[in-house]
């Protein structure tokens, strides 16, 4: 177990069959306090997170970075505060257990920002559609071209040290908000660096993103536009 204060935020929206297994197979020895945001769920995720032993937090503001947002003030008002913070979805479709390779370089090799990569990974077939595939193909591309940063993936497992975390003074309030931390670390200088992961499909529901076509489409629109706006 490390020494540094680990802080887990996971934003949940409609996640009552999943977000009990991601809680449980959280290596709870690495980690000082795990925070569900439940984004406006219509279902019973939060009642599921608080059995499960977690912080929950409520965030009646639709979209992803809105409960990031509410999870990273709740965690930056109490003492003592994190020296890492890891973001995971709460569809089970990454696997929880990899969060000690995750943080690996940030405590081995001073780095301040760490994507788990699925497009390097071990990727179940099928767990990334089409869509997904070529939007996160072309966004990495072009924050090569435009910001000279190699990326291939903008995987929402990864973790970041709370220092770079603050100077990054996140804003977007939906689809933007991991590409947004991406060019914000190369904006920044920040050292960053990549860790393969395994994704899964997910069990059950579909995804608030890529599981319909106005989410493929807001997605794709939003991390573009956040893409050239940042330049």
């Amino acid at each position: 177990m490390p020494e540094k204060n680990i802080k887990v935020i996971i934003p949940a929206f409609n996640e009552q069959n999943s977000i009990a297994k991601v809680v449980q197979d959280i290596p709870k020895e690495w980690v000082n306090e795990i925070v569900v945001v439940n984004n406006n769920s219509q279902d019973s995720t939060a009642a599921v997170a608080r059995e499960a032993g977690v912080t929950v937090l409520d965030e009646p503001r639709q979209g992803y970075g809105y409960a990031c947002l509410k999870g990273i003030a709740y965690i930056s008002s109490r003492q003592p505060q994190p020296d890492i913070v890891v973001f995971l979805d709460a569809d089970y479709s990454d696997y929880p257990e990899e969060l000690p390779a995750l943080v690996q370089p940030i405590l081995e090799e001073d780095v301040a920002l760490v994507i788990g990569s699925r497009a390097i990974g071990d990727r179940e077939k099928g767990a990334m559609t089409l869509q997904q595939l070529f939007g996160n193909w072309l966004a990495t591309r072009l924050m090569g071209w435009l910001y000279g940063v190699h990326y291939t993936d903008l995987g929402p497992f990864r973790a970041v040290t709370f220092s770079a975390l603050t100077k990054m003074n996140m804003r977007d309030k939906t689809y933007g908000w991991t590409v947004e931390m991406q060019l914000k670390a190369a904006k920044l200088g920040l050292k960053t660096a990549e860790v393969p992961v395994k994704y899964r499909k997910r069990r059950t529901g579909v995804s608030k993103v890529s599981g319909t076509l106005k989410g493929t489409i807001l997605a794709g629109y939003k991390i573009i536009w956040t893409i050239l706006r940042y330049r």
